[in-house]
């Protein structure tokens, strides 16, 4: 699992972390029950604060993309189907508030398209 981290980013580490978490599994690069590394692991492998890495997995089983199971591991939940559609979804919405911002600008949607393709 190759987490790439930007430290010029005024966006948190540990939400980093999760956000390329949600994309691998919407991606389908972490599947379905697969184990993910330990949060030592990943810190280490990152080269930061193991609290750093424990926040984010902690937020990531919250959203119920991964759970932690004693003396087994961490994994990546069985039901990814439906985390695939609400990260779709959070995109969609995101498309559209920057059409509308494209929109306000003065861009019609045919300029708008345009642009796009």
């Amino acid at each position: 699992m190759l987490i790439n981290l930007d430290y010029r980013k005024k966006e948190s580490i540990y939400l980093q972390i999760v956000k390329e978490i949600e994309r691998f599994v919407s991606a389908g690069a972490l599947k379905e029950g697969e184990k993910i590394p330990s949060v030592r692991v990943l810190a280490s492998d990152l080269g930061i604060n193991p609290n750093t890495v424990k926040k984010a997995y902690d937020l990531l089983e919250e959203k119920g993309i991964i759970v932690t199971i004693s003396t087994k591991g961490t994994f990546i939940v069985e039901n990814t189907e439906a985390i695939k559609n609400d990260k779709k979804k959070q995109i969609l919405k995101e498309i559209k508030e920057k059409v509308q911002e494209l929109e306000k600008l003065g861009l019609s949607k045919e300029e708008i398209l345009k642009e796009i393709r």
